[in-house]
């Protein structure tokens, strides 16, 4: 057991039975009150937020999840289905997906990992860089050059980001994907 104080940023803590992720923890000590830790919590089985408040010397149990590297094998209507290399399957539904979707596209070949919690898959984690194929992009504006000019561009699954003006259609992109953004041109994976 550790204190309300001993947790960190992404560390899980179960609460209540279920996994919480703490994505915000902002410790507080007032001259006369006790000293308070302010969390920003994440369900990871439901994927419901919370923000609570807990007393600093609060005991918490945190939890170690399971991680495998899993590839995705395919996907039917509104399940993926991954495969580790024993070749077991993990079905997932899309809103089990809900951060890492706008990434995920038929045919990948990027390494994931599956987090398990008490033997079920929760989650599925992507690299934090990935590459990525243009579909379809606008011509850059002549003349505008004033800065780091960025437009929208359109990737194989739908999914829409901004990228540097110079990015033409069939381009490969390279895309962060904890926050979404363009990372810069690469060429086509292996």
């Amino acid at each position: 057991m550790k204190t309300a104080q001993e947790m960190r940023v992404n560390s899980v803590a179960l609460i209540d039975g279920q996994p919480w992720l703490i994505q915000k923890a902002e410790f507080t000590k007032s001259g006369r009150n006790s000293a308070i830790v302010k969390m920003k919590l994440k369900n990871l089985l439901n994927g419901s937020k919370t923000e609570t408040v807990y007393k600093a010397d609060d005991k918490m149990e945190p939890v170690i999840l399971e991680r495998k590297e899993v590839n995705l094998s395919y996907i039917s209507g509104e399940d993926y289905v991954f495969m580790d290399p024993e070749y077991n399957s993990y079905e997932l539904r899309a809103e089990d997906l809900e951060s890492v979707l706008p990434f995920i596209e038929e045919g990948m070949t990027d390494v994931c990992e599956a987090v398990f919690f008490e033997g079920k898959v929760i989650s599925v984690d992507l690299p934090t860089t990935i590459v990525r194929q243009v579909v379809y992009t606008e011509n850059a504006a002549r003349g505008d050059t004033s800065g780091k000019v960025m437009k929208p561009a359109k990737l194989r699954n739908g999914t829409e980001i901004k990228v540097a003006e110079f990015v033409d259609i069939d381009d490969w992109i390279e895309i962060d994907t904890r926050d979404g953004s363009y990372k810069g041109r690469t060429q086509a994976p292996a």
